[in-house]
């Protein structure tokens, strides 16, 4: 008999939201370097005793048990790849926008986003209606599709079904494998600015368990996936920084007054970056004795938006250098607040706006290399405390 190997090449991921009420499923091409695994939560027993009565004998045995299955944990990588979506007729089963929609914005790996800002419904189109996102969070459009943070101070988050695929081919229950990860989240979503790469999102989340299923679940979204014209390159990536958080001697007579502020931009070209939202979710299991306990659910922690910048060390009039100078010299400023705009793909479509209205900025640090170049931190903060406005995410596409 012929052994049958799995390859990781070969693997296909559908992403469900059956598992929060919905009824759709989206493939998702993914990129190699995924992962997933579950481990179990174990209680060791031991004996050691001293010698017995003959003097001979001493027990100093062990026991394990199984108290409980720790959360899934999971990992993947996609393109970022905007598209407008193009309205076809309901029998196709595969597109965003059914015929008499408007051509509205969308991406491939929208669901992900959803899933990761907010907890509400998530639908495709149903007739002549465009698709909705029932609830903020999301919005398509014929120009844009945006997502925000603005319905994520919430308990739990949505919770998805993704199945990993294994196998060559047309799918066969005889030659196939699916996994099925149940109730799962998007805890962490990753943009890393590799100069000479396409736009790359890492996710990552954990979901309550792990099942081999029978069969394949038929894809009812996959429109874009196999499009060429709908990736970002990073090359193009420019950013813009503002800050009103320096007083500045805008009357030019020497002195700073009360009240004497001005914002300030800087001229910033980047060779490379991150950006990071984390939602710091936490998986709850119960502890009942005498059986293997699995997990609950999850709730919310802080949500975490954050990243860094790298560019050359600069003296030109707004520039790196003069950055880097306001930073050090702000002595009593406690929280500085920069807002920050990485346009990713630059100005023409496909193309994605990341906005950080509210940012801390860490001083600098210099890198001594051929050229010097300086690397800053920041983090993304809403305006309030309590506040959801910490970062704005659009898209915009092209026709596929």
């Amino acid at each position: 008999m012929a052994d049958n190997l799995f390859f990781s090449r070969d693997t296909r991921v559908i992403v469900s939201d059956a598992a929060s009420g919905g009824s759709s499923y989206w493939e998702i091409p993914v990129l190699d370097g995924f992962s997933f695994s579950q481990a179990t939560n174990t209680s060791e027993i031991t004996l050691n005793e001293m010698a017995a009565a003959s003097g001979s004998a001493s027990r100093r045995g062990r026991r394990m048990f199984n108290d409980s299955y720790a959360p899934a944990e999971w990992s993947f990588s996609t393109y970022a790849r905007p598209f407008v979506a193009a309205p076809a007729a309901v029998a196709t089963n595969a597109v965003w926008e059914n015929t008499g929609c408007d051509a509205q914005m969308h991406a491939v790996e929208e669901v992900l986003w959803a899933a990761l800002v907010s907890n509400t419904a998530f639908t495709k189109s149903s007739g002549t209606n465009e698709s909705i996102w029932s609830g903020a969070g999301v919005t398509n459009t014929t120009s844009a599709l945006t997502f925000n943070f603005s319905a994520s101070n919430v308990v739990a988050l949505k919770t998805l079904d993704i199945y990993f695929v294994m196998g060559q081919g047309a799918y066969n229950a005889s030659t196939h494998t699916v996994y099925k990860l149940e109730g799962a989240v998007v805890n962490s979503a990753g943009m890393d600015f590799d100069i000479d790469g396409i736009t790359t999102i890492n996710w990552s989340g954990f979901a309550s368990m792990i099942t081999e299923v029978a069969a394949l679940p038929t894809v009812t979204i996959s429109e874009a996936t196999t499009a060429t014209n709908n990736f970002i390159r990073n090359r193009l990536t420019t950013l813009a920084v503002t800050n009103t958080a320096f007083s500045t001697d805008t009357d030019g007579d020497g002195t700073i007054e009360s009240g004497e502020t001005s914002a300030t931009t800087y001229t910033l070209t980047l060779t490379g970056g991150s950006l990071n939202f984390e939602n710091n979710i936490t998986f709850l299991t119960p502890e009942t004795l005498g059986v293997v306990n699995k997990p609950l659910g999850h709730v919310t922690g802080t949500r975490n938006i954050s990243g860094n910048f790298t560019c050359y060390l600069s003296n030109s009039t707004g520039a790196s250098a003069d950055l880097f100078e306001d930073l050090v010299e702000a002595t009593t400023t406690i929280t500085n607040d920069f807002n920050l705009v990485f346009s990713i793909g630059g100005a023409s479509n496909p193309k994605i706006a990341v906005t950080l209205p509210t940012c801390h900025l860490e001083i600098p640090t210099h890198s001594v290399e051929d050229i010097i170049s300086m690397e800053t931190n920041f983090h993304a903060l809403p305006s309030t405390i309590g506040g959801a406005d910490d970062a704005s995410i659009v898209y915009t596409g092209v026709a596929v």
